[in-house]
């Protein structure tokens, strides 16, 4: 795989833009900005990502790589429906941003991007078929096999927080928004207290967990990857719920599945702009 020559990931949020400057596969400029979160249209976010790109770009980029929440049609680069950025509903992220920049622009979801920076860069470099879970706000999924990206037909596949789970679906209770929906608190505060040692927060990990490890059922059960890699702000809190998902897993009905799973938590900073930067190669 070529990862000699600059370009430029972006690994655009609902909370933040995270861009930088890749050269030579090593992260050299990074910018982060929040983004609009009161925006009026979706011209003003287009602005927004247009000026924090430009604080990076320059003559020796060769192409832009960039991984959004949402499904994509990957040829001509559009986005739809995005979670989280107001008005985003229909949009030429390709066109706009060629037209903008003058390089090629390679768009796809920002979980298939984590799973391509896991797959490059980090713990998915070990294997050739695994599954990139990021668990923040939402949850969402990235599945590779054979090595490559899964060549779905709409940029769907993955995107196990919609499967209806209990009276919601997954992403309710497998993502940092579960400690608002269950518990009234943000998942900050949540950690915080954990780290504490707090009874109550330390109890609500522990049934994160659990719902976890039922979300891990469903990845084995329709994909049965060699490995599960989990990334995103609520991942780095594993010390507090993985026994628990562990736990919730021993009654899993093939129990050789689960002995062979590999299950690992990203110590891969920006696993997303590496991943998206990875579209262009």
């Amino acid at each position: 795989m070529k990862k000699e020559g600059s370009y430029i990931g972006v690994d655009l949020g609902g909370t933040n833009m995270r861009v930088a400057k890749v050269k030579d596969g090593v992260i050299v400029d990074l910018k982060i900005w929040p983004t609009p979160r009161f925006a009026k249209s979706c011209e003003e976010t287009i602005q927004a990502l247009i000026s924090i790109i430009s604080e990076v770009f320059d003559k020796e980029v060769l192409s832009i790589g960039i991984g959004v929440p949402s499904v994509v049609d990957r040829r001509a680069g559009i986005v739809y429906n995005v979670a989280n950025i107001p008005y985003w509903e229909e949009v030429h992220l390709k066109e706009l941003l060629t037209q903008r920049f003058s390089v090629p622009v390679f768009v796809d979801n920002d979980a298939n991007c984590f799973a391509l920076g896991e797959r490059y860069f980090g713990k998915g470099q070990t294997v050739s078929n695994f599954v990139g879970l990021t668990i923040g706000t939402g949850l969402g999924g990235g599945i590779i096999q054979q090595g490559q990206l899964l060549a779905d037909a709409n940029c769907g596949s993955g995107e196990f927080g919609e499967i209806p789970y209990k009276e919601h679906n997954l992403e309710y209770y497998c993502s940092g928004s579960y400690f608002m929906n269950v518990w009234q608190t943000n998942g900050k505060e949540m950690y915080d207290l954990a780290v504490l040692q707090d009874s109550r927060a330390l109890e609500a990990y522990r049934q994160f967990g659990l719902h976890l490890a039922d979300a891990v059922k469903i990845v084995v059960l329709t994909l049965d990857p060699q490995m599960i890699v989990f990334g995103g702000s609520v991942a780095d809190a594993h010390r507090f719920y993985e026994a628990s998902m562990l736990e919730g897993l021993k009654d899993f009905p093939y129990p050789n599945s689960i002995r062979n799973l590999q299950i690992e938590f990203s110590t891969l900073e920006n696993a997303g702009i590496l991943g998206a930067v990875s579209l262009c190669y």
